[in-house]
Parts: structure tokens; C-alpha cells; sequence
């Protein structure tokens, strides 16, 4: 199964409509309202930030200066035509012989044809080539990394959205226990330590939800940064496929397919060419060069010169070949070929980095799913137990063995157990998608997206290498990606039932 078919609309087993699955907490609370329908799906909010995001236009951009060096490599090994003019006046001259003509114009075109250059043109445009393939595997790294940040906001707005409601309903169900408490206080049958009890634990709850409130505006902000509107109401995550049997597998295939291992590869072998380059600064050089010029003394020559054979007009034209022999260069070819020796050595190492990087981000990317998907187990046990105890708190407090402080820790250990499943099953999610892009599967292309065509980086290096033209430029810049000037400030308001979920 493809990562395009995760975005088709699959939906997570036990994740509802409004977010996450969220066992309810058993109290008091007014009936379920209807959830709202989705208005953003997470292949939706792909495609904006695909579209839109800065970070992703400007990995491009400066794919596309890559691509120019190639042209720039390959022109020095290119014919080259230059024209010259010149115009002077003689306005004294002592040593005159009354011969030369007191003005001149001359115009001339020459031609020079590069024979050989020592190999610094085939491996300075082999160089420049690979560093195209390198930047390549960088833009497919920056957008896989773009489509795991924009996974991670998804989902830090759909788990703080569902906290924000938990933490609602449970400031709505403490109030109704402090009510229940004063009115049980008002006729004798509890003490003003049970009323101040439960108004301590609702001053609690009602901080915790303005910090609840702040991180879903802080989440939401962070989804206009990276996708580049405000969030919706928020549909469901699909399943995630083909996510590997165990970290080794994950290792195994990061390493032939993730792209900043890749562009690390691609950037040592550049570096070798750049040592053959510089190697070519002591070797010969030869050229073929052809001047032709056409000379006009605007018929100022005087009789006397003329009588002796100088004309007023005339063409002149040469031919050589030109050879280029270094002797000596006070050592700064030496130092040159060492110096791309040293940055090819720092190519390699870095290629060791980024390996090692690749490895730690795979298997600590699996470790944290792992673990996710073990505390989604243990906390969905806890929530049922939670709910199961705080109804057998209230029932025994009904009859004189429980207290009202032991109904208060119910309630939190049930509204911390079900923080503790949403804020798993976001873990889990993001850790996944996030095995996969170290894996080389989270791409543009794996995604399938299709809010219209893909970014296609050859297109622009094809325009760049056939140009030959001295006067090709290319079009003005403008900005490709949307500015959030306009974006109204989030607030903390949630949109869906009161009920997250429903009774189990």
C-alpha cells in the first residue's frame, strides 16, 4: 500500500470524526451534541503547505541556482567571440613625420576556441552536475521534513482541541460537584473542609484548562506557519501503511533511500571532481583563436603618406594558436589540490555523519511509535479503570465510606488518564510518519498529492543546460509562498459536542 492510499480518506480504527478516541469521563454532563463535519482533511492541508510553504520555495530556488552552475562549467570549454572598437586622435606629437594620419577608428572580432584545459572543464561541469543530483536529494529531504511537520501540527491541533474539551467538561462536572457539596453542607450532612475541597479542586481544573486553552492557540498558530491558513474542523488521520516489522528493517531501507543521506553522497563524490580541477591549475593549456579588424582613418592621411602606401581604410586579419605552459606559480596549485583534498576528506566524514544521523533518527523515530503504541494500550486500561472506580467512588460515597476528597481524585486520575491516551495516540502518529520520511516513503511523490502538478526540478535544469544565449534571463522573482499577514488570531474556541466521544 502506497503512502498516496494513506491519504485517501482511510480512517484509524477508534479515532472519531472530532479528533482522537476519548473515553468519556462518567459524570454528570448535558447530552452529546452532533459533531461537526469535517472541513479540512490532512491530504488538504499537504497540498496548501506543498504549495505555499517558504521554507519548500526556497529549497527550490536555490535548486534552481544550482542548476545554473552547470551552464557556467560547460561555457568555459565553449568557443568565445568578443568585438572591440577604438577611436583616437592624434593631438600632438613631436616625432611626427608628417606621414600618419593625425586619427583613427578600428573595430574587430575575435574568436577564441578552448583545445585543452588539463580536464578543469570535464570535471568542473561533472562537479557541478552531481551537486545538481545532490541538491535534488536535499529538496526531496526539506519536503519530506515539511509534510512531517505539517503531520506534527495536524495533530498537536486535534490533540490539544481534544484536552481542551476533556478539560472543559470536567471544570463543567466540578462545578456541579460544588454546587451538590454546598447544598449537602447547607443541611449538615458534609463540612466546610469537603466545600473547601471541592472549590480547591475547581480553581485547579480551571487552570488547567486556561493552559489547556493556550496550547491549542499555540498549535494553531503553528499550523498557519506551516501550512499557511487557519485550521478547519480538523478531519480524521488516516492509517499509516507499511510501516516496518522492526527498527533493523527501518535502518535497512533508510539507508539505501533517505535524501539527506543521499545528497551527502552525491555532495563527497563532487568534491572529488573538485581535486581534479584543481590539479588542472599546473597543466598546459591551449586555444585556437582567429582577429579579424577593419581600420578607417576617415581620410585624414596626408598626400605625403598616402604617396608612400599608407591607405585611409583597410582590413586585417590573424590567426594563431596559443599555448599556456605553467612553470612556477609560487605553489598555489599545490595548495589549491590540497585544499580540495581537505573538503573532499570533509565530504566523506560528513557522509559518516549523516549516516549515523539516518540510523539515530530511524530507530529513535521507531522507538518513540513503539512506545506510543504501549502506552495507548496501558492508558486505554486505565481510562475504563479510572471510569469504573470514579462509579464506584460516587456509589460508595452515597452511603458514608467514601469521601468527597476521594470523588475529587477520581475525577482527576480519569481526566489525567485520558490527557495521557490523546496526547499517545498524536505521539504515535507523528512518530510513525516520521519512520517513514527517515525511511525515503514521505515525499511528494509517495503521497500522491493531487492539488495539481508536481514540482518538477529536471524541468528547470533541461532550460538552464541547452541555453546558450549571452541574453536569456530568467523572470523577474515574485514570491511563491502566502504571506499570514492576514490570518485572524486563534483563539482557544472548539467547535464539536460536548461529549468528545461518547459512553463506552
Amino acid at each position: 500500500m502506497r503512502l498516496s492510499h494513506f491519504l485517501a480518506g482511510v480512517s484509524v480504527a477508534g479515532v472519531s470524526a472530532a479528533g482522537f478516541a476519548m473515553p468519556v469521563m462518567a459524570q454528570t454532563a448535558p447530552p452529546a451534541a452532533q459533531a461537526p463535519a469535517a472541513t479540512e482533511t490532512l491530504r488538504e492541508a499537504m497540498v496548501k503547505a506543498y504549495n505555499t510553504n517558504p521554507d519548500l520555495s526556497s529549497e527550490r530556488a536555490s535548486l534552481r541556482a544550482a542548476d545554473e552552475d552547470v551552464p557556467i562549467a560547460r561555457s568555459r570549454g565553449l568557443p568565445g567571440v568578443s568585438s572591440t572598437g577604438r577611436y583616437s586622435e592624434n593631438l600632438h606629437d613631436s616625432d611626427s613625420s608628417g606621414l600618419s594620419s593625425p586619427r583613427q577608428g578600428s573595430a574587430g572580432l575575435s574568436l577564441s576556441v578552448p583545445v585543452y584545459s588539463g580536464g578543469a572543464v570535464r570535471n568542473s561541469v561533472r562537479a557541478a552536475e552531481t551537486r545538481v543530483e545532490a541538491g535534488r536529494a536535499g529538496l526531496r529531504s526539506v519536503e519530506a521534513q515539511m509534510f512531517t511537520d505539517v503531520v506534527a501540527v495536524y495533530l498537536d491541533v486535534i490533540r490539544d482541541e481534544a484536552i481542551v474539551r476533556l478539560n472543559q467538561q470536567n471544570v463543567r462536572v466540578l462545578e456541579v460537584n460544588l454546587q451538590a457539596t454546598r447544598d449537602r453542607f447547607e443541611v449538615g450532612d458534609l463540612t466546610r473542609t469537603d466545600v473547601a475541597q471541592s472549590e480547591a479542586r475547581l480553581a485547579l481544573a480551571q487552570s488547567q484548562l486556561r493552559g489547556a486553552e493556550a496550547s491549542l492557540i499555540s498549535s494553531r498558530e503553528r499550523y498557519i506557519r506551516v501550512v499557511g491558513t487557519p485550521p478547519g474542523v480538523l478531519a480524521t488521520p488516516p492509517a499509516l501503511p507499511n510501516l516496518p516489522a522492526g527498527p533493523d528493517q527501518a535502518v535497512t531501507v533508510a539507508l539505501e533511500d533517505n535524501p539527506a543521506l543521499d545528497a551527502a553522497k552525491k555532495a563527497r563524490d563532487a568534491s572529488g571532481y573538485d581535486v581534479n580541477v584543481a590539479r588542472a591549475g599546473r597543466l598546459p593549456q591551449v586555444s585556437v583563436g582567429v582577429n579579424g579588424d577593419y581600420y578607417n582613418r576617415f581620410g585624414a592621411v596626408p598626400t605625403r603618406g598616402q604617396a608612400a602606401g599608407l591607405a585611409n581604410d583597410g582590413f586585417a586579419t590573424s590567426a594563431g594558436v596559443n599555448l599556456t605552459l605553467p612553470l612556477f606559480q609560487g605553489g598555489r596549485p599545490a595548495a589549491q589540490v590540497r585544499q580540495a583534498q581537505a573538503r573532499q576528506s570533509a565530504a566523506i566524514e560528513q557522509v559518516t555523519s549523516a549516516e549515523r544521523g539516518v540510523i539515530a533518527q530511524t530507530r529513535s523515530a521507531y522507538a518513540v511509535w513503539q512506545s506510543a503504541q504501549r502506552v495507548i494500550e496501558s492508558s486505554t486500561l486505565a481510562v475504563s479503570a479510572n471510569r469504573l472506580s470514579l462509579e464506584g467512588v460516587r456509589a460508595e460515597n452515597s452511603v458514608g465510606t467514601r469521601t468527597i476528597l476521594d470523588i475529587l481524585n477520581a475525577e482527576q486520575e480519569l481526566l489525567n488518564s485520558q490527557v495521557q491516551l490523546v496526547t499517545a495516540e498524536r505521539d504515535a502518529y507523528v512518530a510513525g510518519f516520521a519512520v517513514l520520511a527517515a525511511m525515503g516513503r514521505a515525499e511528494a511523490e509517495d503521497l500522491g498529492l493531487d492539488g495539481g502538478p508536481l514540482y518538477d526540478p529536471v524541468a528547470n535544469y533541461n532550460r538552464s543546460r541547452r541555453s546558450f544565449s549571452d541574453w536569456r534571463d530568467g523572470p523577474a522573482p515574485e514570491p511563491q509562498a502566502t504571506r499570514t499577514t492576514d490570518t485572524p488570531a486563534q483563539t482557544p474556541v472548539v467547535s464539536g459536542p460536548v461529549d468528545p466521544v461518547g459512553s463506552n
